[in-house]
């Protein structure tokens, strides 16, 4: 049914000019987010103008047509899990930060713990890391900076480092390149966290960067009211075939065909693609959402959260984006003041 890899390749990014079964319509100036320069503010959020309500949620679930896909995920039951100490890894004038290990249904999954010195109970914060190559991964790589600054604001934070990363379990590569494994991994990492005696349970945030951003939004469409608030930084596409085009095919082009052999290509099989999309499902949301993007994003185009954002506030979520002009993936000039307005959202919004 299908050619070899080279003919599907040359297919495919002679497609992207063309308009696919599932896109979205091309980006218009007047849906896009205003940029800073034109909110009349370098780093002024385009929110809602009317005061935002909480996103309807579907009163049932979204149909299963495919085993690996978001609606199935929704319907996966939920498995107890606790925190294992590992290892003390570090003791600071703040916090004290641990190697541990937590179960996420069949495997064992590794990460780091920070807790904030004092007697709580903290608020917790999970986070997702973007994509590092899981043969050079180390354990609690990717969101130091985060890390240190959320333990030293008084959360309690747990960064998971995946399935197939660190000292955590093995994992298929479909489970991998859907990211529906490292969705299920960041949902038991919440549960993992909120029965720690010093979490508050009432106070749970993710924060995601760039794939992690991803994975972020699928936890969110996949279980409503998990957490109370989320936090994204220079998020990939909420729309997968974007992320399998720019990423996957160029990169990892044997694991691009294997979902191909498996599942068809995105023209063959359009509706396995949407369903591992986040942004189908947008009318989930249930949590305040606040997206970081820097303009000069060459890695994430600013356009994809501009659509994030656009279609999350079409879909009744409380979104706001704030643009950073100039800022580039990696998030470093103007990282300190991302990360003051990240507590000052998390604060309001996880009040007690």
């Amino acid at each position: 049914m299908r050619g070899g890899l080279a003919v599907t390749l040359l297919l495919l990014l002679a497609a992207c000019s063309a308009p696919q079964p599932d896109a979205e319509p091309p980006e218009a100036t007047e849906n896009a987010a205003p940029s800073p320069a034109e909110s009349g503010s370098g780093t002024a959020p385009s929110g809602p103008t009317q005061p935002p309500t909480p996103a309807k949620q579907s009163e049932t679930l979204p149909p299963v047509t495919d085993k690996v896909s978001l609606p199935a995920l929704m319907r996966e039951p939920a498995t107890p899990t606790r925190i294992r100490r590992q290892r003390l890894q570090v003791v600071t004038d703040a916090y004290r930060r641990y190697e541990v290990t937590y179960r996420s249904g069949d495997l064992t999954v590794s990460g780091i713990l920070l807790i904030p010195n004092g007697k709580g109970p903290f608020p917790g914060i999970v986070l997702n890391h973007g994509y590092i190559e899981p043969s050079i991964y180390v354990t609690g790589q990717g969101l130091a900076r985060e890390q240190d600054w959320l333990a030293r604001a008084g959360f309690a934070v747990l960064h998971t480092d995946y399935r197939g990363h660190a000292a955590s379990d093995s994992a298929t590569s479909l489970s991998l390149e859907t990211r529906l494994g490292y969705t299920r991994d960041s949902i038991n990492a919440v549960r993992a966290l909120r029965r720690e005696p010093y979490v508050d349970p009432d106070r749970m945030a993710m924060l995601g960067r760039s794939m992690g951003g991803g994975v972020t939004l699928n936890a969110l469409v996949t279980r409503p009211g998990l957490v109370d608030a989320a936090v994204i930084y220079a998020s990939v596409s909420s729309r997968f075939v974007d992320n399998l085009r720019t990423f996957t095919i160029p990169n990892r082009p044997e694991a691009a065909q294997a979902l191909y052999d498996r599942f068809g290509t995105p023209q063959e099989s359009p509706e396995f693609y949407r369903e591992l999309s986040s942004r189908t499902y947008f009318d989930r949301v249930s949590e305040p959402v606040l997206i970081h993007h820097g303009t000069s994003d060459d890695t994430c185009p600013i356009a994809w959260s501009r659509t994030t954002h656009r279609l999350l506030q079409q879909a009744g979520a409380r979104s706001t984006l704030v643009e950073y002009p100039g800022e580039e993936h990696a998030f470093v000039p103007q990282w300190q003041r991302s990360i003051v307005r990240t507590v000052a959202f998390l604060r309001q919004q996880l009040k007690g």
